[in-house]
C-alpha cells in the first residue's frame, strides 16, 4: 500500500476544498452576512493542513487499483467531513450529524434533506449546499486530475474508482486530458442552463443553484417547493437540462468532435431515450384527467420523469398523490438510473441492456446448447471480466438494499417509506414516497438510521465497492 502518494493526495484534496470554499465566502461578502466568515476560517485551515501533506511529493508515485479504490474511499470520507463543518460551527444546522447528512447527500448529489424550510438558511450555506453537488457531481478527483498531474501514469485507476458505470474508459490518450474534456462538457451545460434560466426570468442567484444541482443531478433547490414555485416556462427548461445531464458524456464528446454516427448509434443512448420518453407518456396518461389537464400532466411527468431516472431529486408537484401505477413506474426508474458516464446515480442502463442481452443468451443457449453467442454492445464484444463486474455489483447492490432497509426499520416506519429511502440512498435520488416524499424530508429518522443511509449515499456514488475495498481486511495484510 502506497500510504505517502494517498496521504499526497488527500492533502491536495484539502488544497482543493479550501481553494472552492471562497465561493461561498464572497456570496457571503455580496449579501453582507457574517456567517460566511466560517467559510474563511475553514479555508485557511484546511490549506495549513493541505500544504503540510504536500510540501513534499512522494518519491514512490506508482500504486495500483487498491490504492485508487483506498484514495477515492479516503477522499470522499474527507471531503464530506470538512464540507460539513461550516454548517455546524455556524449554527445553520446545530445537530453535527445532520450537517454531516446534508453534506453527504450534497456530495453524492442525492439531495435528500433534513431541512424543514431551506429559505431560511443564509445564501452563503444555501450556495454552499448547491455548489457541493456540482463538485460532486463529475467528483471532485476528476476536477484534481484535470488540473495537476499527480500520480505519474496511474490515474486511470482512480478516475475508474470514482465515475458512475461498469466500465471507464478514456476520450483522449491522457487521463488528464480526458477529465479536461469532462470538465469542459460539464461546465458548457452548466453555463447554457444558467443562461437558459434567466433569459426565462429566474433570479441570477436561484438560476445559479439551480443549475449546479441540475447538470449534477443533484436536486437541491433554494425553496422548499423545490420546483413548484416557478413558472412553467422554468420547469420545461429544467426538465431539458435533466434529459441532457443524464446522457453519457462520450455522447456529448463525439457531438463536439464532430463524429455523429457515433454519437447516434450508442446503444445505451438509444435506450436511455426509450425508457424516458415511454415513462414520460405512461404517466402522463395515467395522470390525466386526475387534478391536470394535457399539458400540466405532461409538463410533470417530464419533469419528475427527468428528475427521478437522473436520480436529481427535483419536484413541481407532490407525485406521492399520484396513482400508484405512476409511482411504481417512478420507484423503478429509481434502480434504473441514467446513463453511464453522467452525473446519475442508480443501476445505470448499460448495466440494465447488459442484464436483459444475458438473459437473452441463457434462454437462447437453453434451447441450443452448441450455439455460441457473444454479448455485444455498441457491436463491441463486452469481456468476461465487464460481465462479472456488471453481476457483482447486482449482487452487492440487492444485499445492500435489503439490509439497509431491515436495519432502518427499527424505527418502526412503514415499510413503503423506509424501501423507499434506502432506494432513494442508494440510488443518489433524493425524496422517496410516504413520510419521505417529495414534500417531507429525512429528519424523522435517528441518528442511527441517518448513518445507514449516509453509508449508502457515499456506496451509492462511489459504485459500492471503494467502501467495501476499504473494510476488507486482505486491504490491509501485509503480503
Amino acid at each position: 500500500m502506497n500510504k505517502s502518494m494517498i496521504s499526497y493526495m488527500l492533502g491536495w484534496l484539502l488544497n482543493t476544498i479550501a481553494a472552492l470554499m471562497i465561493f461561498p465566502f464572497l456570496v457571503s461578502l455580496y449579501y453582507k452576512e457574517s456567517c460566511g466568515k466560517y467559510f474563511l476560517i475553514c479555508s485557511l485551515i484546511y490549506i495549513a493542513v493541505g500544504v503540510f501533506f504536500t510540501r513534499k511529493r512522494p518519491k514512490n508515485e506508482r500504486f495500483f487499483a487498491k490504492e485508487g479504490y483506498v484514495m477515492t474511499a479516503f477522499s470522499w470520507l474527507l471531503l464530506s467531513l470538512v464540507g460539513c463543518l461550516p454548517f455546524f460551527i455556524s449554527g445553520s444546522i446545530p445537530s453535527f450529524t445532520n450537517a454531516l447528512f446534508e453534506c453527504i447527500s450534497g456530495f453524492t448529489t442525492t439531495g435528500a434533506s433534513i431541512l424543514d424550510n431551506v429559505e431560511k438558511l443564509p445564501k452563503c450555506m444555501n450556495f454552499w449546499r448547491c455548489f457541493i453537488q456540482w463538485i460532486g457531481g463529475m467528483g471532485v478527483l476528476v476536477f484534481m486530475l484535470a488540473l495537476i498531474p499527480l500520480t505519474g501514469g496511474q490515474d486511470l485507476y482512480i478516475m475508474k474508482a470514482e465515475s458512475p458505470g461498469p466500465n471507464v474508459g478514456k476520450l483522449a490518450p491522457k487521463v488528464k486530458q480526458t477529465a479536461m474534456y469532462l470538465y469542459v462538457i460539464y461546465f458548457a451545460l452548466t453555463l447554457l442552463e444558467i443562461i437558459s434560466l434567466v433569459l426565462f426570468k429566474m433570479p441570477v442567484y436561484d438560476a445559479i443553484c439551480t443549475s449546479f444541482t441540475t447538470t449534477s443531478t443533484g436536486g437541491f433547490g433554494v425553496m422548499a417547493t423545490s420546483l413548484a414555485g416557478y413558472s412553467p416556462a422554468l420547469q420545461y427548461v429544467v426538465s431539458v437540462f435533466l434529459f441532457l445531464s443524464g446522457l453519457n458524456y462520450n455522447f456529448f464528446f463525439f457531438i463536439w468532435i464532430k463524429r455523429f454516427k457515433e454519437a447516434l448509434s450508442m446503444e445505451e443512448i438509444k435506450a436511455y431515450v426509450i425508457i424516458f420518453w415511454v415513462a414520460v407518456i405512461f404517466i402522463t396518461g395515467n395522470i390525466m384527467g386526475k387534478g391536470y389537464n394535457g399539458e400540466e400532466a405532461f409538463r410533470h411527468a417530464f419533469l419528475q420523469v427527468g428528475s427521478i431516472i437522473t436520480t436529481a431529486g427535483f419536484a413541481s408537484n407532490d407525485f406521492d398523490l399520484w396513482p400508484s401505477f405512476s409511482k411504481g413506474i417512478l420507484v423503478l426508474l429509481m434502480f434504473i438510473g441514467g446513463c453511464a458516464g453522467s452525473t446519475c446515480g442508480g443501476i445505470k442502463v448499460s448495466r440494465i441492456i447488459i442484464y436483459l442481452k444475458t438473459v437473452k443468451k441463457e434462454l437462447a443457449q437453453l434451447c441450443h446448447p452448441r450455439n455460441v453467442k457473444i454479448i455485444q454492445i455498441d457491436e463491441k464484444s463486452i469481456s468476461h471480466n465487464v460481465l462479472r463486474s456488471a453481476n457483482n455489483f447486482f449482487i452487492v447492490y440487492i444485499m445492500l438494499f435489503a439490509l439497509s432497509v431491515l436495519m432502518i426499520s427499527l424505527d418502526n416506519y412503514d415499510l413503503e417509506t423506509n424501501f423507499t429511502a434506502v432506494a432513494s440512498a442508494l440510488g443518489n435520488i433524493g425524496p422517496g414516497l410516504s413520510l419521505v416524499g417529495p414534500t417531507r424530508n429525512f429528519d424523522l429518522y435517528s441518528d442511527f438510521s441517518k448513518f445507514i443511509l449516509m453509508f449508502d449515499m457515499l456506496a451509492g456514488r462511489l459504485e459500492l465497492f471503494p467502501l467495501l475495498v476499504i473494510m476488507a481486511p486482505s486491504t490491509w495484510r501485509k503480503k
